[in-house]
Order: C-alpha cells, then sequence, then structure tokens
C-alpha cells in the first residue's frame, strides 16, 4: 500500500519514467508527469494521470506545478545521462543535473513533500566495486560528479528524503531509445561486427525490477540510500554473448575489446556494481536473474 495518494515523476518520458507511471497508475496512485516537451507517454485516457510539459532548469515552473498539484511525494529520475554529452557540455549537465535538484527542492521546502531522488553508480570511481551505502562516493567523469553534488543537495533537504542508486539499466525500449541488449541484438541480426568492453565490470539492473524498487521505497516512505540493481557482476561483453546465445545469433561478430580503444570523452569506472543487502533485508527488494530479464528485453 502506498502511503502517498499524489506522485509528481521528472523525467516521465524517459525509460524508467515510464515504467514509474504504468506501476504507479495499476496501483490507483495520481501520477503527475512531466518533462521536456509533450507528453510521450500512453496513459492520457486513464482518470489517474495528469501530464505537465516542466524543464527542470525552469525554477518558476517547477515553483508553478509544485504549488499547482502539492504532490505528497515527488520521484526525480530527470538528468541528462550520458556521460559524454556531460563531459562535452558541462554548464547543461550542470543545470539540468545539479541546478534541475535545487530548484525541486527550493519549491518542495515550501510543504516538505517526500522526496525520492534517482542516482547512479557513476558516483564512484570503480576502482573497489561492489559498493554498498556506506562507501564513499569519487565521481571520475563529470556527470558523475553532477550526480553526487545533487546528492549533497538532496541530503540537506529538510523534509523525508532518499536516494536510489543504480546500476547500468537495461529492459525492453518503450520510447524508442535502445540500450545495450537491444543495441547487440539490432546490430547481429543485420550481421555487423561490433565492438564490446570486456574490462568494465557492473550489476545490471532490469528497468522494471528499478521501478518496482522505487515504489518499494515510496510503501515504506524508506529515509536514506539505497542500492538497487541486479546481484550477477557481469561486462558489457558478457552480457553481448548472452544475447548471442539466448538469439542463436552469430557470437564471433562481437569483438571483445578494452576500455582503452574506445577515445570517450569521459572516463568510465571500471568496476562498480553494487551490493543490494540492504535493499533485500529492509524493502523485501528481489531482482529477477539476468537470464530472465534478457528474456523480457528480447522476447
Amino acid at each position: 500500500m502506498i502511503p502517498f495518494h499524489k506522485v509528481l515523476i521528472t523525467g516521465a518520458n524517459g525509460f524508467l519514467g515510464h515504467h514509474l507511471c504504468r506501476q504507479l497508475l495499476e496501483k490507483g496512485v495520481t501520477v503527475i508527469a512531466t518533462g521536456t516537451g509533450p507528453s510521450r507517454l500512453p496513459f492520457e485516457h486513464d482518470k489517474y494521470f495528469i501530464y505537465e510539459a516542466m524543464d527542470c532548469t525552469d525554477a518558476a515552473r517547477v515553483k508553478e506545478v509544485l504549488l499547482l498539484h502539492r504532490p505528497d511525494a515527488i520521484i526525480h529520475a530527470a538528468a541528462i545521462s550520458k556521460p559524454d554529452e556531460c563531459e562535452l557540455d558541462k554548464e547543461k549537465a550542470f543545470m539540468n543535473n545539479v541546478n534541475g535538484t535545487m530548484h525541486l527542492l527550493q519549491a518542495a521546502s515550501v510543504y516538505h513533500p517526500y522526496f525520492l531522488y534517482v542516482s547512479t553508480d557513476f558516483v564512484f570511481d570503480g576502482e573497489k566495486g561492489m559498493y554498498t551505502e556506506e562507501d564513499i562516493p569519487n565521481p571520475v567523469n563529470y556527470y558523475g560528479q553532477t550526480k553526487w553534488d545533487a546528492e549533497k543537495s538532496v541530503q540537506a533537504y529538510k523534509g523525508r528524503f532518499s536516494i536510489a542508486r543504480t546500476v547500468l539499466v537495461y529492459g525492453k525500449p518503450l520510447s524508442g531509445k535502445d540500450n545495450i541488449l537491444t543495441i547487440v541484438q539490432k546490430k547481429l541480426l543485420a550481421g555487423e561486427k561490433y565492438r564490446v568492453v570486456s574490462d568494465q565490470f557492473r550489476t545490471p539492473t532490469y528497468v522494471e525490477d528499478l521501478a518496482t524498487g522505487i515504489i518499494l521505497m515510496l510503501e515504506n516512505k524508506a529515509a536514506g540510500i539505497y542500492h538497487l540493481s541486479g546481484e550477477e557482476i557481469m561486462t558489457p561483453y558478457d552480457m553481448a554473448l548472452a544475447v548471442a546465445k539466448h538469439l542463436q545469433l552469430d557470437a564471433s561478430l562481437l569483438e571483445e575489446v578494452n576500455a582503452s580503444v574506445f577515445s570517450q570523452p569521459a572516463k568510465r569506472p571500471p568496476k562498480t556494481g553494487f551490493r543490494i543487502d540492504k535493499a533485500k533485508r529492509e524493502l523485501g527488494f528481489s531482482p529477477i536473474p539476468f537470464s530472465e530479464g534478457l528474456k523480457k528485453t528480447i522476447a
């Protein structure tokens, strides 16, 4: 049972946002979905669904929407999340990821709704791997830095807050944006060679598990930081091989490479991945195995 009647979601048009809207609407919660530009969501005929065009970088608009609807919980999932994009345009990344969060927090501080911030494994440097909620962030790229700066702002909020960090999210694309599994699927079906890194370690997260974990946080009015991810440690190359095997396609098209062969603007942390003991113990979080998530993604 969700103890909130009205939940506002930022980044609702995005991959995670779509799933959050659907799961909350199924539970009879009023959803105020927000995003830049018009709605790309298929819920306009649901009586519990409201859409507001809202750019988090526009402080006046953020305040207007929050005070109009007065949601009793906010899930802040909007961000510029591509590390290279953040590295190449730091001002835009800061405006969206840091200032956008500040604008929401400032507007929320008028009446203190529950505030849940969605963050990332990229707040860590990737030297150790399998991070817990107690580990100290130390980002190696600007994307990670903006998310860590935003986390610190959230932790200064006077109302009840929580932070959900996650890792390498995959699943069936709903808004047309591909993720690692569907990119590999398309390359293999086209008979194209594809280079995939095998020296970066993650605990990949099925998108519906992430949405469910966030809703468990709402149900429990969870406070503080929670790590929500899958449990299996995998490299992108491992994931790509699993796609080839599942679809019975030619795995020899996949070229195993080190991250050093790519000249990417943003450095990637080599080993992240999460220990999710806290979320399992306190929330009853139970992610599906990667093999099952893969089947659901490319069924």
